[in-house]
């Protein structure tokens, strides 16, 4: 719940008095527009890296590794932290004080000159950015009824494909023109317009001057949903005895890894084995987060459609979970493919069945925990996931320097989602909220 200093009723001005239909919308796009931010300040290096950054400033491929482990060190420590730091202050001040810091750290990049102040700046970006998701979904539990919430955290998780499809014209148009430290600047400026807008509209439901009476109602139309927001809050220890948090924390930890990889190595890749030029990456790099796109808000949908049919919430979501884990070896395939254009297509599904998938993994947390706990429960998630990342890109560093082939990244990348959906079912052989463990 926000804390009383940012939660409390200030009265509209006249200007505010006026009811806007179907906020929540509003909010979610806020929350997309947020997640777009967040994807271009943490690609724009691996855009960069191979026709500018790596040829001017010498790295090898493990130095590349090291500096993206900063980052995920940062963020897996950050999740956890930002996590509860969000449940406490609430979302308003919280996801403020995270872009705000994550677009600092963004533009401090075109002040580094190696790799170990590379690393740095990225550990600084990552220790921000880890804010985005624990303050995202809780926002989107505040905002949402469950029967929506996998649509609506489909669509703003959305914004990572979007943020991640923008960011190879933008940054490379940037750099060629201005040079790559006008790239980091201008991407991380762009979070403080976003910020003075959140400033400007964000209030939770019951105390939102715009909101209407209907839409309340709808918000808070979820069966058990008002009791559980007043009670007291769980503690980490208390969290992590429940086998909903570890089903939650595993496919965090076994499948994020994989997006990390495509979002940092997959420019290489097509620089590397696919011959693509500067050019090429900021003409066809950005097809497979537009199918991304698609994917996150299908997966999103099709598990809501399924509750509106009458299905349950564990038949919903374990259904689309498991459709969207068997396409993900389609990522095996591109490598072995005779030409670029199946390579992207196949790396294209791969990416839209994670998102998919992704966007029910998160949703799972908001079935299963109450609000006022869900900040940390995801961020406990998120930190696995980082945790993740930063073994895949220990391991992709060194392979790419020792071996020069991407085949066994790829393959790691397509039986991850299986065996994750496989363990899901153990720790979560049916999705309830904890109360009813």
């Amino acid at each position: 719940m926000d804390s009383p200093s940012s939660a409390a009723h200030v009265s509209p001005s006249p200007s505010l008095r006026f009811k806007i239909p179907h906020l929540r919308w509003y909010i979610c796009a806020l929350l997309f527009f947020a997640t777009t931010i967040n994807y271009i300040d943490r690609q724009t290096i691996g855009v960069l890296k191979p026709h500018f950054l790596q040829p001017q400033l010498h790295w090898s491929e493990s130095d590349y590794g090291w500096i993206i482990n900063a980052f995920m060190v940062a963020y897996a420590i950050m999740m956890i932290v930002s996590g509860a730091a969000i449940d406490r202050l609430g979302t308003r001040v919280g996801y403020a004080l995270a872009i705000a810091w994550w677009s600092i750290a963004a533009m401090a990049h075109a002040l580094a000159r190696g790799a170990f102040s590379f690393g740095v700046a990225r550990f600084f970006l990552g220790a921000g950015e880890a804010g985005n998701f624990p303050a995202a979904i809780k926002t989107v539990a505040e905002w949402f009824p469950v029967k929506e919430r996998a649509l609506a955290i489909g669509l703003f998780n959305a914004g990572t494909n979007v943020g991640a499809m923008l960011t190879p014209p933008l940054a490379i148009w940037l750099a060629l023109k201005w040079g790559w430290q006008m790239a980091f600047i201008a991407t991380g400026a762009v979070g403080f317009i976003w910020l003075i807008l959140w400033l400007m509209v964000y209030r939770l439901p019951g105390q939102h001057p715009r909101l209407t009476e209907d839409e309340l109602r709808h918000i808070q139309s979820s069966d058990g949903e008002g009791a559980t927001e007043s009670g007291p809050k769980i503690p980490w220890r208390k969290i992590l005895s429940y086998r909903q948090a570890w089903g939650f924390i595993t496919a965090k930890f076994m499948t994020d890894p994989i997006w990390w990889f495509y979002v940092f190595w997959l420019p290489s890749y097509l620089q590397q084995a696919r011959g693509f030029t500067a050019q090429d990456l900021a003409y066809f790099s950005w097809i497979p987060y537009l199918v991304a796109d698609g994917g996150s808000v299908l997966g999103g949908w099709l598990s809501g459609h399924w509750i509106k049919c009458g299905w349950s919430v564990s038949r919903a979501r374990k259904t689309t979970m498991v459709i969207f884990a068997f396409c993900m070896p389609a990522g095996v395939a591109a490598v072995f493919a005779p030409n670029a254009q199946l390579a992207l297509a196949l790396i294209s599904i791969a990416m839209a069945s994670h998102q998919a998938w992704s966007a029910n993994v998160f949703t799972l947390a908001s079935d299963m925990f109450p609000k006022r706990d869900l900040g940390s429960v995801v961020g406990l998630g998120g930190a696995a996931g980082a945790v993740g990342g930063v073994i895949i890109a220990t391991v992709a560093g060194y392979v790419l320097q020792w071996f020069h082939t991407y085949v066994p990244l790829f393959i790691i990348a397509s039986v991850m989602h299986p065996l994750a959906m496989g363990l899901v079912q153990v720790l979560i052989p049916k999705v309830k909220p904890v109360t009813e463990a």
